[in-house]
This record gives C-alpha cells, sequence and structure tokens, in this order.
C-alpha cells in the first residue's frame, strides 16, 4: 500500500468518526433525547456537519485523491477514490454555510414534526418545511443538473437517478398495479383481516419482533431495537446498527412488518465489509439496493404463505388467546388483504408503488415550481383520492405522515419503488440459485437467502450502480416484469 493511500485512509477515517457522531446522534433524537435539547442537538449537529464539509473539501484532500488518481491502484483502492472524488466533487459545490444551516433547519424540523403529526396541525410544520425546500433547492442550483432541479436531490440518494427515467417507470407500473388491486379484491374474502382484531399485547409483540430478527440473521451483539415515532435504521458501523420500530395493541401487523423491514436494513449494515468501513467500499451502493434488502425480507419473505407456517407457532406462543381463531390459510389472507389505504407503510405490497408515485410527482412538481409547499395537503388529498380511490380527513393520515421531508430527505421516496424492483429480480435470483426458498422459509432457515445477500449484494459496497450489481447478481438490471410476475403468482392472477 503506497504512503499515499494510507493518507486517504487516515483522512477518510476521520470523516468516518464525525459521520458515527452525527449518525447516533440523530438516532438519539428520534428514540432518547428530552424534547428541551431540540435547540441545542441541532446546534451540535450543525456544528459537526460543518466539520465534515470542511474535511470533505480541504483542498490537500482534494490534491490526494489527484495524486491517487494518477497513481497505480488495485480494484478495491482504485473504487474506493473513484466514490470518493465523485463525493467530494459534490460537496465542493455546495457552500459550508447551506450544510449547516440546512443540518440546523431539519434538526428543529424533525421535532416539529412529530409535534405536528401528534395534533394532527399542519401549521406547526409547514414553515419549516418550507425552508428546508428552500435550502434543498438552493443545493440543487449549487451540485447542478443537466435536467431537472430535482435530479440532483434523486442522486443523491441513487446515483444516476433522472425524474425522465423514473416517470415512465411510475407510468408503466400505475396502470398495471391498478388493475392488480381490482382483479384481487374481487376474489379476496371482504373480512379476511377481521382474524387479527383484538387486542395484542406489546411486551408480547416486543418479544417476537426480537425473535424474528434473531432468526432473520440480525446479531443483537452488534445492534439493538428501540422504538420511535416512525420506524428506522441507523447507526455508525457494522457492529453498531440501531433498529426501530413502532407498536400498536390493535394491530399487530404494524411492528411485525416494521421490524421485518427495517431488519432487512440492517442484515444489510452489518453485512457491508468492516474492513472498509470509512471508505465507499464499506458503504451501500445506494438506496434502491438498500431498500430492496428491507423490501425483499418484508414482502418476498415475510409475506409469503411459507413464512405463515414459521409464524404461526410463534403466535400461539406469544398470543395463545388470539391465535386460537389462526391457521396459516387465514394468517395469509389477513396479512396480504389488497386494498387501497391511506397510510404508507401499513399498505399492502400491490398498492404500495401507488403512495411512491404520489410522493415522486408531488416532490417533483415542487422543484420544478409548479406547487408549493403550502400546496401539499390539498394536493395530497385530491391525489390520493386519484390514485387510491381513499382521502384522509386530516393531515396526520395526509401530508404529515411520512418523517422523511423534515430531515429533508426530498428524493428518497422513489428509492422505494426502486427497491421493490431490485427485489424481486435479487429474490428470484437467489431462489434460483438456492432452490426451495419456501421449504426453508417455512422452517425458519433464513441463513441460505442471507447468506446469498451477503456474497451477492452486502459484500461489494459502492463498488458499482445498484443497477451494475444487480446484473451481476441476477443476470439482469432494472425491469417491472420480476415485480409484477410475483405478485400474479402470489395472487394468482394473469
Amino acid at each position: 500500500m503506497s504512503a499515499a493511500y494510507e493518507r486517504y485512509l487516515e483522512h477518510m477515517q476521520g470523516l468516518h468518526a464525525l459521520g458515527s457522531a452525527l449518525s447516533l446522534l440523530g438516532w438519539d433524537q428520534e428514540t432518547m433525547m428530552p424534547p428541551a435539547a431540540v435547540a441545542h442537538r441541532a446546534d451540535v449537529r450543525s456544528h459537526l456537519s460543518g466539520l465534515v464539509h470542511d474535511g470533505t473539501v480541504d483542498p490537500a484532500f482534494g490534491d490526494l485523491l489527484a495524486e491517487l488518481q494518477e497513481s497505480p491502484l488495485d480494484d478495491d483502492q482504485a473504487a474506493n477514490v473513484r466514490e470518493t472524488v465523485r463525493d467530494r466533487d459534490r460537496s465542493v459545490k455546495v457552500p459550508r454555510e447551506l450544510v449547516t444551516e440546512l443540518s440546523r433547519v431539519t434538526s428543529l424540523a424533525q421535532q416539529a414534526w412529530v409535534d405536528a403529526r401528534a395534533n394532527d396541525d399542519w401549521d406547526r410544520f409547514g414553515p419549516l418545511l418550507a425552508q428546508v425546500v428552500d435550502l434543498r433547492r438552493r443545493e440543487a442550483e449549487a451540485v447542478g443538473y443537466e435536467g431537472e432541479p430535482y435530479d440532483a436531490l434523486l442522486d443523491a440518494y441513487e446515483p444516476g437517478a433522472r425524474a425522465a427515467d423514473l416517470a415512465p417507470l411510475f407510468d408503466e407500473l400505475r396502470p398495471a398495479l391498478a388493475e392488480l388491486t381490482r382483479e384481487i379484491g374481487e376474489r379476496q374474502a371482504p373480512d379476511a383481516a377481521a382474524v387479527l382484531h383484538g387486542t395484542w399485547d406489546q411486551a408480547a409483540q416486543e418479544r417476537l419482533s426480537r425473535r424474528i430478527l434473531t432468526d432473520m440473521g440480525f446479531d443483537f451483539q452488534a445492534g439493538r431495537l428501540d422504538t420511535s415515532a416512525h420506524p428506522f435504521t441507523g447507526g455508525s458501523h457494522p457492529t453498531d446498527v440501531r433498529l426501530t420500530t413502532a407498536y400498536d395493541p390493535a394491530d399487530p401487523a404494524k411492528s411485525l412488518y416494521s421490524t421485518i423491514h427495517e431488519g432487512g436494513h440492517g442484515l444489510y449494515e452489518q453485512g457491508l465489509p468492516a474492513a472498509h468501513a470509512g471508505t465507499p467500499l464499506g458503504e451501500a451502493c445506494g438506496l434502491g439496493i438498500h431498500e430492496s434488502q428491507s423490501r425483499l425480507w418484508e414482502n418476498q419473505v415475510g409475506r409469503s404463505r411459507a413464512f405463515m407456517e414459521y409464524l404461526l407457532p410463534l403466535l400461539r406462543e406469544e398470543f395463545p388467546e388470539q391465535a386460537k381463531r389462526l391457521d396459516g390459510d387465514a394468517l395469509f389472507a389477513a396479512l396480504n388483504v389488497v386494498e387501497p389505504s391511506l397510510i404508507r407503510i401499513d399498505a399492502d405490497e400491490v398498492t404500495y408503488n401507488l403512495h411512491i408515485a404520489l410522493r415522486f410527482e408531488l416532490e417533483r412538481d415542487l422543484f420544478r415550481g409548479d406547487i408549493d409547499v403550502e400546496d401539499l395537503p390539498h394536493l395530497w388529498r385530491v391525489r390520493m383520492t386519484e390514485d387510491l380511490g381513499v382521502s384522509p380527513l386530516g393531515d396526520s393520515d395526509g401530508a404529515l405522515q411520512d418523517i422523511h421531508w423534515s430531515f429533508g430527505a426530498l428524493g428518497y421516496f422513489p428509492t422505494y419503488t426502486l427497491g421493490n424492483l431490485y427485489g424481486a429480480t435479487l429474490f428470484a435470483a437467489a431462489g434460483k440459485e438456492l432452490g426451495d426458498l419456501d421449504g426453508r422459509i417455512a422452517r425458519g432457515e433464513f441463513a441460505p437467502l442471507l447468506d446469498w445477500m451477503r456474497a451477492n449484494v452486502h459484500a461489494h459496497g459502492r463498488r458499482w450502480s445498484g443497477d451494475e450489481l444487480c446484473r451481476r447478481a441476477a443476470g439482469r438490471g432494472l425491469n417491472t416484469d420480476d415485480f409484477l410476475n410475483h405478485l400474479r403468482a402470489k395472487f394468482g392472477v394473469r
């Protein structure tokens, strides 16, 4: 290893240490922090964000990267330098004061969102969201774009993503999903979910969540599970991964699928190569692939008929009274009801992408200047009625339902649909290679699937784009066919 590359690694580890502190402060803010600490925490995170920015744009670091680009490097070193140059090029274009102000405002906005949603009061959040959007607009202009401002934000979460490329995907999915929703709705029992009605003890739900995560392969010596207003995955290293979930005594599916979803994220984080921690090869290649891991565990695994065979004995153990009315078929039907709903995270896997299409179009229109922040609650209700046939009575079930906008994650939502598409393709490829995945899932033998993902996805970090990684792992890249075929086969429709 050259002396120059050693200096590169030393610099990257310093940046990673600061990033780790920021990540853990963010986790703490959502799980443990007292409410009165919001303003102070915003200042602390703003200061640390400024230090990360300073270290990234340091001219001496730029000179070092330029030297490395002209030096002989092995494949791993070349990939790290290539991706670091890409990251730095973006950061250099963004003024320091914009970085620190965005960090400060989003810290305040996150707490405002919690209060606004709890009180169904858009006005508590809207003004801060307007500030967030203005700052992200300024960032987009600073970074630059070839097509439209929204592209600069999409690129931060899924490198290379463009609104002009995503719109046709949603246009292709929307009519197919609407038809599937209609066909499945006509044949499913109208009261299939009734077997889940009642009260489900939260302590038992917590035990069930931990049991399922353990069986999936999540290492609790290198991670933990807590609760938050909106489930998420955080942490700072493969040995320190933080999951959160949410519990509802009237709806056991809420914690079940939030936990499995975040568990998929957590398995990816724990599976990233620790030897490359602090460099791009120790990071996820993009949010599309990250969401593929959460969505395939949640849906292809967790909502499968085979998973019901695994789950039913656990429910009988933790909820003996409620489980008396359950069998495998009833449980499968109850957990796979397909019908338009108000809340994205509670949506079935058929209608879920319609929720994402709505958010994609609102965000795109917002950054085109076609709509304003103050228009969002009304337009949300209008488009929910048009796309899903349901309309929220209040904003807590409408434009306030997601935390993402509060921390500035505009451009994130489309990665959920990319994740659904990548996940279906990766799961199909794993099934072909491993054989009898249904039997393994029914027996709770998740290790072969996890090992396949470890070898074909997790181990590669940011070496390739999401599409290229999918091509190498599954033999084909981004497509809608595998996802739609999965739904048709699962629900028995053409």
